[in-house]
């Protein structure tokens, strides 16, 4: 474990009305301690998670467009407003890592690209040619198995988004050798990705941020209860 608290700045807050404070888990929240290696955010869009996983990384001094510390460009709408309103209490303090946004990754490639024109040797690092000559789920699979080898922290916001159910299967994998010597902390809609044994899962609602089991995420139970009765729930849904 490196990174074992997350602390609002509640005294620095001068506007509770105005976002990202506004948002039921942001303003509830004071403390939130992490026990694992790794830690799931889940939630409704719109809760919280990724707001408070952009503020992260920003307190890690990562792109918050997306990338590691030394990953220079700039992106609209990457500005963490929560970033100054937190601090992180670590033990010990980790610099490695990334922060990895799926919503950005076509950004983040075309910036590997860009440093890669005087430095083709950058391509090593993500599975030998450009993310953007690999498809979708190629391009993620290729930054998670090499990029992500060191030991540091590692920030998800929805890695599935280019994952089909058997990639997904295949990133338990990487994340359960991942967290032998790294911290991951995941924001996801993926009922696969939560099954990942022993991980922390933190729901994220109206109210304040709780620990959540897996059988009682709604990712797992809408899921579990489509498929178990897929028929009924299409009448219901299509008639």
């Amino acid at each position: 474990m490196f990174l074992h608290d997350i602390i609002k700045l509640s005294e620095k807050v001068t506007a509770p009305q105005q976002y990202p404070f506004r948002i039921p888990a942001i303003r509830h929240l004071e403390r939130l301690s992490l026990r694992k290696r790794v830690t799931f955010f889940v939630g409704e869009n719109g809760s919280g998670k990724s707001t408070l996983l952009e503020a992260i990384a920003y307190q890690c001094e990562f792109n918050t467009a997306g990338g590691g510390r030394n990953n220079l460009y700039e992106l609209d709408a990457s500005d963490a407003k929560l970033g100054d309103y937190i601090r992180l209490s670590w033990m010990p303090k980790l610099t490695q890592g990334f922060f990895m946004r799926a919503e950005s990754f076509y950004n983040f490639a075309s910036h590997i690209d860009e440093l890669a024109r005087t430095d083709n040797r950058i391509y090593a690092s993500y599975g030998g040619k450009s993310l953007h000559e690999q498809s979708h789920g190629e391009s993620f699979l290729s930054l998670f198995k090499n990029r992500f080898g060191q030991r540091g922290i590692y920030l998800l916001d929805e890695p599935e988004a280019a994952l089909s159910p058997s990639r997904q299967l295949n990133f338990l994998s990487i994340i359960h050798e991942l967290q032998k010597h790294a911290q991951l902390i995941i924001a996801t809609h993926s009922p696969i990705l939560l099954g990942y044994p022993e991980a922390e899962i933190y729901h994220f609602s109206d109210g304040p941020i709780q620990k959540i089991r897996y059988e009682d995420t709604d990712h797992y139970q809408i899921t579990r209860r489509f498929l178990e009765n897929r028929k009924f729930y299409l009448n219901e849904l299509l008639e």
